[in-house]
């Protein structure tokens, strides 16, 4: 699995639902298999079998969560920085339009709101540039260049 990268506020979170699944998940479970062996035949036992493809669900889940947090590294924000990298907010010229993205992992990506993947066309193109260079990238409706006005 290649890195992941996230915000020190998004890897608290999933750690949190890491521990909360491993705990309150597990124990939830254990007590729906309980009941559901104490009705008897556990062949023909729906209950059972719904409460087996829970826990099954349940551990792929906190297996996933688990790979991911182990794969991850926190993005550092500093300030001074003159290039753009994972972390930096930058302020950038499309056409007369301004618009300001944070550049974040994958995992965190959400544009409508700024928040734009280190993978995303736009992201790659923005990686390592300075203050006043232009970045091309290409979209499905053609290739775009924009200008960087500021990096945070």
């Amino acid at each position: 699995m290649e890195i992941v990268y996230l915000t020190k506020e998004r890897y608290e979170e999933l750690q949190k639902e890491l521990d909360e699944l491993k705990t309150g998940g597990r124990r939830q479970v254990a007590d729906r298999l309980k009941q559901a062996k104490e009705l008897g035949d556990l062949s023909e036992n729906s209950e059972y079998q719904e409460a087996r493809e829970e826990q099954s669900r349940l551990e792929q889940k906190i297996a996933q969560l688990d790979e991911l947090l182990r794969h991850s590294s926190i993005i550092k924000k500093s300030s001074g920085v003159d290039s753009v990298r994972i972390g930096s907010k930058v302020k950038v010229q499309k056409n007369k339009e301004t618009a300001v993205y944070t550049i974040v992992g994958s995992n965190e990506a959400d544009p409508s709101n700024g928040f734009i993947s280190n993978t995303s066309p736009i992201g790659r193109s923005l990686l390592g540039k300075k203050t006043g260079d232009v970045a091309v990238f290409v979209t499905p409706k053609g290739e775009i260049s924009c200008r960087i006005l500021g990096i945070e």
